[in-house]
Protein backbone atom coordinates (compact mmCIF):
# COMPACT_ATOMS: atom_id res chain seq x y z
CA UNK A 1 0.00 0.00 0.00
CA UNK A 2 1.42 3.33 -0.99
CA UNK A 3 1.67 6.21 1.46
CA UNK A 4 -0.49 8.39 -0.77
CA UNK A 5 -3.53 6.23 0.03
CA UNK A 6 -3.03 6.58 3.79
CA UNK A 7 -4.34 10.12 3.91
CA UNK A 8 -7.34 10.17 6.29
CA UNK A 9 -6.61 11.52 9.76
CA UNK A 10 -8.48 9.47 12.40
CA UNK A 11 -8.80 9.47 16.17
CA UNK A 12 -9.18 6.22 18.08
CA UNK A 13 -11.52 6.92 20.99
CA UNK A 14 -12.58 5.12 24.15
CA UNK A 15 -15.77 6.06 25.98
CA UNK A 16 -16.07 5.88 29.76
CA UNK A 17 -18.86 6.94 32.13
CA UNK A 18 -18.09 9.91 34.38
CA UNK A 19 -20.09 11.58 37.16
CA UNK A 20 -20.42 15.34 37.24
CA UNK A 21 -20.63 17.47 40.41
CA UNK A 22 -24.42 17.03 40.57
CA UNK A 23 -24.25 13.22 40.39
CA UNK A 24 -25.38 12.75 36.78
CA UNK A 25 -23.51 10.18 34.72
CA UNK A 26 -22.48 11.00 31.17
CA UNK A 27 -20.15 9.43 28.63
CA UNK A 28 -16.73 11.04 28.28
CA UNK A 29 -14.57 10.48 25.18
CA UNK A 30 -10.83 9.96 25.54
CA UNK A 31 -8.62 10.06 22.46
CA UNK A 32 -6.18 7.14 22.68
CA UNK A 33 -4.34 7.81 19.40
CA UNK A 34 -4.43 10.06 16.35
CA UNK A 35 -3.07 8.41 13.20
CA UNK A 36 -3.35 8.48 9.42
CA UNK A 37 -5.33 5.67 7.83
CA UNK A 38 -6.60 4.33 4.52
CA UNK A 39 -10.39 4.59 4.37
CA UNK A 40 -12.65 2.65 2.02
CA UNK A 41 -16.42 3.15 1.96
CA UNK A 42 -18.73 0.18 1.37
CA UNK A 43 -19.03 -0.73 -2.31
CA UNK A 44 -20.82 -3.27 -4.47
CA UNK A 45 -17.74 -5.20 -5.48
CA UNK A 46 -16.54 -8.75 -4.91
CA UNK A 47 -14.44 -7.86 -1.87
CA UNK A 48 -17.40 -6.43 0.05
CA UNK A 49 -19.69 -9.25 -1.13
CA UNK A 50 -17.29 -11.80 0.40
CA UNK A 51 -17.58 -10.00 3.76
CA UNK A 52 -21.31 -10.82 4.02
CA UNK A 53 -20.95 -11.79 7.67
CA UNK A 54 -20.29 -8.14 8.42
CA UNK A 55 -23.29 -6.80 6.52
CA UNK A 56 -23.69 -3.83 8.87
CA UNK A 57 -20.18 -2.55 8.11
CA UNK A 58 -20.24 0.73 6.20
CA UNK A 59 -16.50 1.39 5.91
CA UNK A 60 -13.05 -0.12 6.31
CA UNK A 61 -10.00 1.53 7.86
CA UNK A 62 -6.42 0.27 7.48
CA UNK A 63 -3.58 1.79 9.50
CA UNK A 64 -0.18 0.92 10.97
CA UNK A 65 -0.29 -1.16 14.14
CA UNK A 66 0.21 0.83 17.34
CA UNK A 67 2.41 -1.32 19.64
CA UNK A 68 1.11 0.03 22.97
CA UNK A 69 -2.59 0.01 22.01
CA UNK A 70 -4.93 -2.96 21.61
CA UNK A 71 -7.73 -2.21 19.15
CA UNK A 72 -11.01 -3.99 19.92
CA UNK A 73 -14.75 -3.56 19.39
CA UNK A 74 -15.21 -1.40 22.51
CA UNK A 75 -13.49 1.53 20.78
CA UNK A 76 -14.67 4.10 18.24
CA UNK A 77 -13.03 5.81 15.27
CA UNK A 78 -13.68 9.45 14.49
CA UNK A 79 -12.69 11.30 11.30
CA UNK A 80 -13.93 14.23 9.21
CA UNK A 81 -16.83 12.19 7.82
CA UNK A 82 -18.24 11.13 11.19
CA UNK A 83 -17.98 8.70 14.07
CA UNK A 84 -17.75 4.93 13.57
CA UNK A 85 -18.28 1.95 15.89
CA UNK A 86 -15.72 -0.84 15.46
CA UNK A 87 -17.26 -4.17 14.43
CA UNK A 88 -14.25 -6.33 13.58
CA UNK A 89 -10.47 -6.02 13.91
CA UNK A 90 -7.89 -8.00 11.94
CA UNK A 91 -4.11 -7.94 12.44
CA UNK A 92 -2.25 -8.16 9.12
CA UNK A 93 1.24 -9.64 9.50
CA UNK A 94 1.86 -7.69 12.71
CA UNK A 95 2.30 -4.47 10.72
CA UNK A 96 -1.20 -3.23 9.86
CA UNK A 97 -4.64 -3.31 11.46
CA UNK A 98 -7.76 -3.65 9.29
CA UNK A 99 -10.92 -2.45 11.02
CA UNK A 100 -14.49 -2.88 9.78
CA UNK A 101 -16.75 -0.17 11.17
CA UNK A 102 -20.38 0.94 11.22
CA UNK A 103 -21.22 4.64 10.99
CA UNK A 104 -22.98 6.02 14.05
CA UNK A 105 -25.94 8.22 13.19
CA UNK A 106 -27.17 10.92 15.53
CA UNK A 107 -30.53 10.52 17.25
CA UNK A 108 -33.27 13.13 17.33
CA UNK A 109 -35.45 13.43 20.40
Amino acid sequence: MSLSKINTQIDIISTAPAKDSEGFVSAIDKILASVRAYKEERQSNEKWTNMAAFSTATALFRFRKIPVLTIDNTLFISCESGRYRIINVEDVRGMYVVVLVEKQEGTVR
